[in-house]
Parts: structure tokens; C-alpha cells; sequence
């Protein structure tokens, strides 16, 4: 099976083939990718810390807390099997483009919509320090960033790399 990726300077296109074990001959993850994805990763991890920190994600053991604590431990485990899976070359670009796709629809839906209750006004009134309220919606703001450049950046590569 013949696969294209990008060389470590993602300059020009380099074939690479999968063995029927599983073991690659040639060509590399693009390693910019992977770097906006653990970008991704430590931002959502802030974010998260944002709606502990503001009391939204509680640990006491009720329906809503253990679906909120699942789909939290859900997104990082995908992250982690993903970026895994892309290393190894399993996956490609367009998993993440759809995986950032995914997370800036959520993340809109969550606090940028006209639908949301927690909209970036609701989180700098949550705290009693201005500068702790700007920082949360500094990281909610990079993280949405992120997701922006991971979709842009991983179908460029897909597209690129279908050519």
C-alpha cells in the first residue's frame, strides 16, 4: 500500500509503503502537525483546569459530573491514541482535521455561540481576580486558535499529500 507524507522540512512529497506487517519503509510524521496537536492538547488541558477552577466540572459522584469527567478523559485519550496512531503512521492528516474541526465546533457551541450560558463575559465575571479571568479566556482564546491552525495545517497536508 503506497502512502505519502512530507519530509522532516515538508519541502516536497515522499512515498513510504506499509509492509503486510505493519513496518514502514520510508517518509516521516510531519513533526509541525504533531507539535499544533500536543499544542492542542496542553491548552485543552488549561481549559479544563478553567471549568475546575470555576466550579463546573465537580467530583462528586452524580449523572452529570461522571458523563462531564468521561467525555473529558475521552478527548485525552484520543489525543494520546491519535497522536500515537500518527506517529506509527496508521492515521494521517485528515483524522486531526477532523478532530480540530470537532473540538472548534464545541468549543464555539460551548462559549461563542448565541446559545451558550457561559460565554467569554460569564467567565471573566467567574473570578474574583481580573487578571485570573483574563488568563482563563487567554487559554479558551489560544486553544481556539490552535484548533483553527490544526485544521488548517492538516488539510493542507492532506491535500498536499493526495495530489
Amino acid at each position: 500500500m503506497l502512502y505519502f507524507v512530507y519530509d522532516s522540512d515538508s519541502t516536497h512529497v515522499m512515498p513510504f509503503h506499509i509492509k503486510s506487517g505493519g513496518v514502514k519503509e520510508h517518509g516521516m510524521a510531519d513533526r509541525r502537525l504533531a507539535a499544533i496537536v500536543i499544542l492542542t492538547g496542553l491548552l485543552s488541558l488549561g481549559h479544563a483546569a478553567d471549568h475546575i477552577c470555576r466550579g463546573d466540572i465537580q467530583f462528586s459522584l452524580s449523572m452529570g459530573s461522571v458523563l462531564t469527567i468521561v467525555f473529558n478523559v475521552a478527548i485525552y485519550a484520543a489525543i494520546g491514541v491519535g497522536l500515537y496512531l500518527y506517529l506509527r503512521r496508521r492515521i494521517g492528516p485528515l483524522f486531526w482535521a477532523f478532530f480540530a474541526g470537532a473540538g472548534l465546533g464545541a468549543l464555539w457551541l460551548g462559549h461563542l455561540s448565541p446559545f451558550t450560558d457561559q460565554p467569554p463575559q460569564y467567565i471573566l465575571r467567574a473570578y474574583d481576580s481580573a487578571a485570573a479571568g483574563w488568563l482563563a479566556l487567554a487559554c479558551l482564546f489560544a486553544l481556539a486558535l490552535a484548533l483553527i491552525a490544526g485544521v488548517l495545517y492538516a488539510e493542507y497536508l492532506w491535500a498536499r499529500a493526495s495530489r
